[in-house]
């Protein structure tokens, strides 16, 4: 099975608005909401992803020839490679009925451990979502991130301690998430946090904490002084607000400000092994990549995980090798323009 073969078994299954393409641009489903689409007029989703394609990589091959590897250390834990699945929440809802979020889950969380990387879960008003979502990376011996939505305190902290039961090797909030039209005026309540809110949950969470839905340098400083081990430069992929600038354009500043004081994962319009070693290239330790993963599932499950992973991967190893860059700390600013 090739990824091509994924995305055509996809299409049939995957509901009337994802339109599941090969290269996932945001242009087919622009600002369809319910769906993948993004806000507004759904230009930043199509900004992400654009603006990742007007980096170029300087090929230079006049180096040892070595073999190359990907693999990476994070928080105590070791990954084949520097991407993971992102999180998707509401898939019934977006992409068709063919799986609820705890089935999506589920099967992403086992493959893309057996695959090497690491699932970041999503969440969502039914608290059973967080249940199965743990339940599955406890199977899997903590190798996955859950990510809870900014709700209330309360909310949040027994959220935390589902997190705790399972082992989850760190645990994430897409802060931005407050931004979501299907999050308004729900019970529980969701919402921004301050710094000092942000703090305290930090504090009860005992493990790693990754705030996700980061786009400015203000922002990066504000979770670094909240305790947060890691942070996701993301716009929410276009979803929680309209002509916002992409994450390849703000990724530099950011990690010239915080790199190397806590790490920097990044996500928005990723899309290809050559796109993972440019953002790793401006400053991220690691990316995440959301969308296509629910192609995968929904074309494949394990099969279509594994074959999603093995695409990225490939193309990550022959870019690197194109570039001289046999480690990932090989992976140098001066590597793209």
């Amino acid at each position: 099975m090739n990824f091509q073969e994924v995305t055509e078994s996809a299409r049939p299954v995957i509901g009337k608005l994802c339109k599941a393409c090969y290269e996932c641009n945001g242009r087919a489903c622009k600002n369809t909401i319910p769906g993948p689409g993004a806000k507004g007029v759904g230009d930043t989703a199509i900004r992400n992803y654009d603006k990742w394609k007007e980096i170029r990589v300087q090929m230079d091959t006049l180096t040892e020839n070595k073999s190359v590897d990907t693999s990476l250390e994070l928080f105590g834990r070791n990954f084949e490679y520097p991407f993971f699945a992102g999180p998707v929440g509401a898939v019934n809802l977006h992409y068709g009925d063919k799986y609820d979020d705890m089935a999506y889950n589920n099967i992403l969380v086992s493959a893309c451990a057996d695959a090497g990387i690491a699932a970041f879960t999503g969440d969502g008003t039914n608290p059973e979502v967080m249940k199965a979502a743990t339940a599955a990376i406890k199977e899997k011996g903590g190798v996955g991130i859950p990510t809870v939505k900014p709700w209330n305190y309360d909310t949040v902290y027994e959220k935390l301690e589902m997190v705790k039961s399972a082992g989850a090797f760190a645990v994430a909030m897409d802060i931005d998430a407050a931004g979501l039209p299907f999050l308004k005026n729900m019970t529980p309540p969701a919402g921004s946090k301050s710094v000092e809110e942000l703090k305290a949950i930090v504090d009860a969470a005992g493990v790693p904490f990754v705030v996700k839905g980061i786009m400015t340098v203000k922002g990066a400083l504000k979770a670094k002084r909240a305790g947060a081990s890691a942070i996701v430069v993301s716009n929410h992929g276009g979803r929680v607000l309209d002509q916002c600038p992409a994450t390849a354009e703000v990724l530099s500043d950011i990690a010239n400000a915080v790199g190397g004081s806590m790490k920097i994962l990044v996500d928005g319009g990723i899309r290809s092994g050559v796109d993972v070693f440019k953002a790793l290239a401006l400053g991220a330790d690691a990316v995440l990549i959301a969308r296509p993963f629910v192609t995968a599932v929904y074309g494949g499950e394990e099969e279509g995980v594994r074959t999603y992973v093995e695409k990225i991967a490939g193309e990550l190893k022959d870019t690197m090798a194109m570039c001289g860059a046999y480690r990932l700390n090989e992976i140098t600013r001066d590597m793209v323009r």
